[in-house]
């Protein structure tokens, strides 16, 4: 997938583009609705699909004390869209110059001159311009006059819930990543690089490799985790505790995995943290020996939840 920064530096149009616009955070089940119909459209024009998306959060620039925290870096968000299907990302920077583009500005003045334009496939919500008063009936509007199809998508439910990036945050700061799951279509998966910790769990018995995770990347609710760690394109069983530590006294929120039957060295290494269960709420242990043991049983049902058999 080709990843454009500043559109406006793009040398030549980008031929026969079936265009999706959005902030595609968590690339969840109605995203990859509205990129399933947009490679639809390109299949049957010869085209190509082109998810344009923002950097950072609109929010986080224009009501920095209302921003979401992200369910994906950009780095994975951008990854994530060319496992969908998308030929060319633009991750364009959002600043309040950009943000004060008028709608028809924006389409006529930004996107066309370097996209040929044959599509349009967007969210039944989706806004755009100035004080977000772009829609999909803009849109409409807009191709009618500039000889662009328009098609939109959604909404996407899972059961009697509308799928959206807001339910996925919501379900993560409720630990809730089964939730999560149903919503994003795939476990919720949290990326970063193995740092140092106090090696603690090493003198417990229980090693972990302490994961250093984007500040602005939403983490789940403090708790203990079932899931696998992903590295180099093997997948390891392991437990997860995200959270303070109360029973040493609250030494700062870490994240860290136990990886079942495996020692080696994952220092420095970018890991993925795939968590498919809740296993139980942190909690304060009186004692060291209470703390191992509730480990112990946190390993063994996650054995039992991830169907992996204890090593002979």
């Amino acid at each position: 997938m080709r990843v454009i920064r500043h559109l406006p530096r793009v040398k030549a149009p980008l031929p026969r583009v079936v265009l999706t616009l959005g902030n595609f955070d968590g690339v969840h089940l109605g995203h990859q609705a509205i990129i399933k119909a947009a490679q639809a459209q390109a299949d049957a024009c010869g085209g190509q699909v082109v998810a344009f998306t923002f950097h950072p959060h609109p929010l986080a620039v224009l009501a920095p004390d209302r921003a979401p925290a992200m369910i994906q870096s950009l780095h994975d968000r951008l990854a994530t869209l060319r496992d969908a299907g998308v030929a060319v990302a633009i991750a364009h920077r959002f600043t309040r110059t950009f943000a004060s583009f008028e709608p028809d500005a924006f389409v006529e003045r930004f996107l066309r001159p370097s996209l040929e334009l044959v599509h349009v496939v967007v969210g039944y919500n989706v806004t755009f311009g100035k004080a977000r008063a772009g829609t999909a009936e803009t849109l409409a509007a807009l191709g009618a006059r500039l000889g662009f199809g328009v098609e939109t998508v959604g909404p996407v439910q899972v059961g009697r819930t509308v799928v959206s990036s807001s339910r996925v945050r919501s379900a993560l700061a409720e630990g809730d990543v089964a939730r999560a799951q149903a919503l994003l279509g795939r476990p919720y998966g949290l990326r970063g690089r193995v740092v140092t910790g106090d090696r603690r769990g090493r003198t417990i018995g229980f090693p972990t490799a302490n994961l250093h995770a984007k500040p602005h990347v939403l983490a789940p609710a403090d708790g203990v985790y079932a899931g696998w760690v992903r590295t180099d394109g093997v997948a390891r069983a392991c437990v997860v505790n995200v959270g303070v530590r109360p029973t040493f006294g609250k030494l700062g929120r870490t994240i860290e995995a136990h990886l079942l039957d495996w020692s080696g060295d994952l220092y420095g290494r970018w890991v993925e943290l795939e968590l498919t269960a809740r296993l139980r709420g942190e909690r304060k242990f009186d004692g060291i020996a209470a703390l191992k043991d509730a480990i112990a049983a946190d390993v063994s049902k996650a054995r039992d939840l991830l169907r992996v058999a204890a090593a002979l």
